[in-house]
């Protein structure tokens, strides 16, 4: 190496020093602030969403199947909305029943 690039050398890094402070700042900074502000969606928090969706859907796939069956079901007591909502959470490919399935269709059942 030259001696003038032997000189170039600090004032190159001097000039460059700022830029990558300011990256390694961003680098760490960037992902706490947009998860602190909620920007950020994590795979589980989608996958619960999800699960919850597919749950309220069949609810009312089995709610709207129960009112075919006992038009007024807010008239039923309890036990009788539970097994009416047993009955028709089933869905198509399963053999038995979600029991998160289940319970929100006899909460629809109830209004």
């Amino acid at each position: 190496m030259s001696a003038t690039t032997m000189n170039m050398a600090p004032s190159r890094w001097h000039s460059v020093k700022p830029n990558l402070m300011y990256l390694v700042i961003g680098l760490i900074a960037g992902p706490l602030v947009t998860g602190i502000a909620g920007w950020q969606v994590l795979s589980g928090t989608a996958r619960d969403q999800l699960q919850a969706g597919i749950v309220e859907q069949q609810a009312t796939f089995c709610a709207a199947n129960a009112r075919i069956e006992v038009p007024d079901t807010s008239k039923l007591e309890y036990a009788a909305r539970n097994e009416l909502a047993k009955k028709w959470a089933v869905m198509p490919g399963t053999t038995t029943a979600a029991s998160d399935v289940t319970n929100a269709c006899a909460r629809k059942l109830a209004t």
